[in-house]
């Protein structure tokens, strides 16, 4: 490939990408004593914290330029995970299962209330006009989305124990709460480890890991070549990509692992051997079998299934007893805002023009959990979804931190990763929805920056052919 400047985005084109490069003395009295993987096992496949230091402590290679996908120059992370966590205050890392159980309440509470008022007042008794009706039973599913999506949230607070000191509430509370929101609560729970343990990572990562240049080109039938020069996909063609994605994206990825790796045959025990992402490929959260887990976790996953047969279970007598067109309203649509809301913030934790993926030999764990984001959803976010848009980078780093005490932390370690923490805050929740939209028109596949060489290779940025950003690299075709 031959040398090609890359394309700079006017300024006003460009993000609001908070970049904190000052520098501020940390009080010697602050520690971490939390592992960083917090894997909910420990695992003969787990990262030590001794090998996330040696690979830290490794000299810095030469890069050369890389450019991301808004025209910027990219950086290689240099700090250290001792760095991070000797940042963090001690008082971060403590864990309240009384105030984590009162979030539950609280958000329970709310579900019920919501429940209460509009079976009670929202029915032609009190409001004669059937539009208004339906528009406020809209309104409805919208909000239990919300609350839903709160306690979906504080699940997953469970599965990386920052709910409480506690392991056994913690997946008590955390089996309970998911499986009532039909989520497989361990089965999860381990993929979702391993997707902590390989953040960025192009061979290993489980979680909106983006397509090659070359899987992409074979996924619309073209040369690989050929991807610079392709015209604009139509807006509609997003649209319906998006629509597809926020419908039907979740359950896609527990029965067919869509957007995770798909190197199964690498799977230590063998459990591999044959497997492929896609529907019968044998990959999926609810088979014991599937490679996404190891043999001594078949307990765990049939103890996830059972939760989620005892839910579908209470839906069936629920909607035989009070009548199907009921229980879609009251449960069905708000389960697919809860569905779409836990999409949209996978994505944009992981997809943004900014952001770098690496190669095996080129990834490290502070590498991959700096090529997250931070975004802004304003009282929604941050009161109802317990802030889980907004303090992504730090969950990455230190996962069993909770909640509450993530803002902190966050504002912590910004001075440690400098130009490296990415923000984007701009116009808060109407930002975040537009950011859904710029995502899949500026992020279609990953590939090196033009002319890189070496090392360079190994570090992958987004792409597009709708001339959005850094154009593609020009290839010469294959003779």
């Amino acid at each position: 490939m031959a040398p090609a400047a890359s394309t700079s985005l006017p300024a006003a084109n460009k993000p609001f990408l908070r970049r904190n490069i000052t520098s501020t003395t940390v009080d010697s009295d602050t520690s971490a004593v939390v592992s960083p993987i917090d894997s909910p096992r420990p695992s003969a496949s787990s990262t030590s914290l001794s090998s996330l230091a040696s690979e830290d402590a490794q000299p810095q290679k030469k890069y050369g330029k890389l450019v991301d996908t808004y025209g910027n120059e990219f950086e290689v992370p240099n700090f250290t995970i001792k760095d991070i966590r000797d940042a963090i205050p001690k008082h971060c890392y403590e864990r309240s299962a009384v105030r984590s159980l009162s979030y539950v309440a609280r958000d329970l509470i709310y579900l019920g209330t919501t429940f209460y008022i509009w079976n009670k007042f929202v029915t032609p008794e009190y409001i004669p006009s059937q539009a208004l009706r339906v528009v406020l039973w809209g309104v409805y599913t919208f909000l239990q989305g919300l609350f839903g999506t709160g306690i979906w949230v504080l699940a997953h607070e469970c599965g990386h124990q920052a709910f409480s000191p506690s392991t056994k509430l913690n997946n008590f509370v955390g089996w309970v709460l998911h499986s009532a929101l039909l989520v497989p609560y361990f089965s999860w729970q381990f993929s979702h480890s391993k997707h902590h343990k390989a953040t960025g990572n192009m061979e290993r990562d489980m979680v909106f890991l983006p397509r090659t240049r070359e899987q992409h080109a074979t996924r619309i039938g073209r040369f690989v070549h050929e991807l610079s020069e392709l015209t604009e996909e139509t807006p509609i063609f997003t649209f319906l990509h998006l629509l597809g994605q926020q419908l039907i994206g979740w359950w896609n990825y527990l029965l067919t692992n869509v957007t995770g790796h798909n190197n199964h045959e690498r799977q230590r025990e063998g459990r591999g051997k044959g497997k492929r992402n896609g529907w019968f490929g044998g990959v999926n959260h609810f088979d014991p079998r599937s490679p996404i887990f190891e043999n001594r976790d078949a307990l765990y996953i049939l103890l996830s299934d059972l939760g989620l047969a005892i839910t579908i279970t209470a839906l069936v007598y629920l909607g035989k007893t009070f009548g199907w067109s009921n229980m879609f309203v009251w449960y069905f649509l708000p389960y697919l805002w809860v569905n779409h809301w836990l999409v949209a913030i996978t994505y944009l934790q992981h997809t943004d023009p900014s952001l770098p993926h690496y190669t095996e030999e080129e990834w490290n764990f502070v590498r991959g959990a700096a090529a997250t984001i931070d975004r802004e959803f304003g009282f929604i976010g941050r009161h109802l979804l317990h802030g889980i848009i907004e303090t992504h980078v730090l969950h990455h780093y230190v996962s069993t931190i909770p909640f509450y005490n993530a803002d902190e932390a966050t504002e912590a370690i910004k001075p440690i990763m400098g130009r490296h923490y990415r923000s984007d805050t701009r116009e808060g929740p109407v930002g975040f929805i537009k950011a859904m939209w710029k995502s899949a028109r500026w992020c279609q596949w990953v590939e090196p920056t033009e002319g890189a060489e070496g090392p360079a290779k190994g570090v992958l940025f987004f792409r597009n052919h709708n001339g959005l950003g850094t154009r593609p690299a020009k290839m010469k075709p294959v003779a």
